[in-house]
């Protein structure tokens, strides 16, 4: 185990998957050396419980309205949010908007995800985050180069391309503009080509690590999709992963585990400046 603790920069802790054993999935991170867990937020309606659970356990976490969810969205859920920023502002656990942004991969035609609501929610909180001097967390699925047109037009304060799929090209402009892009348990699939490579050859203040928890497990929890529906946990992935994840990207780098954790955090710290303060003393020195 490193000596310096990772960071999770991406895990839903507060998602339903969690509610029969969240103490325990938090203290098994813990055990793992996992010291700090970045909780972006997908609804309005979670703001507040998600700030709470934060708190709770000394987690950080991020406040913005998820283009998947959209669907479940009021139009007043932006003002909600700008509330939410504005009665948050003062808490050092707060660190970024989000998890915004858009998704082309689901159907065009499908109403729930309409591509012109995705723009105008993504375009608001842009502009929020500028307001409030925050970065952005941002989910990007078959859309990095319209995610890029945005940021183009609202320039904000870097942040993390969670789940970064797109193409050297694509990543290196999101680079440009101050973003770090979110490796997880993608990654760790053999046949996930363009993700390794990116992962291996980005330069090194690029990759911070994730597990999108309770999604996007790492090959030896993967279970298809009949399995899953089944139960009983099947496929669910919890931050506890994050080192094995972190021993791929090491692997596919040439880097000790302790080398990996300290630019990682480094990276990580450096996309979402106000996170240092959530971490010991030491643990800051040391990234």
């Amino acid at each position: 185990m490193t000596t310096l603790p990772w960071i999770d920069s991406h895990c839903h802790l507060d998602a339903p998957e969690f509610d029969a054993d969240r103490a325990a999935v938090l203290a098994r991170a813990r055990a793992a050396g996992v010291g700090q867990l970045v909780l972006p937020a997908v609804r309005a309606r979670d703001f507040e419980p998600l700030a709470a659970l934060a708190r709770e356990h000394g987690l950080a976490y991020a406040l913005g309205l998820h283009p998947l969810y959209l669907h479940e969205a009021a139009e007043d859920d932006l003002d909600r949010l700008a509330q939410a920023l504005d009665g948050h502002r003062a808490d050092p656990l707060l660190v970024a908007v989000g998890e915004i942004g858009l998704d082309h991969f689901v159907p065009a035609d499908e109403p729930r995800f309409d591509r012109a609501r995705q723009e105008r929610f993504y375009l608001a909180q842009l502009r929020l985050a500028r307001a409030h001097g925050l970065p952005v967390i941002v989910h990007v699925r078959r859309s990095a180069d319209a995610l890029l047109a945005g940021l183009n037009r609202i320039d904000v304060a870097g942040g993390i391309a969670h789940a970064f799929n797109g193409s050297e090209q694509q990543a290196r402009r999101f680079a440009e503009r101050g973003f770090r892009l979110g490796f997880g348990g993608a990654m760790t699939f053999e046949r996930a080509n363009r993700i390794r490579a990116l992962a291996a050859t980005l330069p090194d203040s690029v990759p911070v690590l994730e597990t999108d928890s309770p999604d996007i497990p790492p090959w030896w929890l993967y279970a298809k999709a009949g399995e899953r529906a089944a139960g009983a946990g099947q496929g669910r992935n919890e931050p506890a992963e994050l080192p094995r994840i972190a021993a791929t990207l090491a692997g596919l780098r040439g880097w000790s585990l302790a080398e990996t954790a300290a630019r990682t955090v480094a990276n990580t710290l450096a996309a979402l400046p106000r996170l240092a303060a959530t971490l010991p003393a030491a643990a800051r020195t040391s990234a």
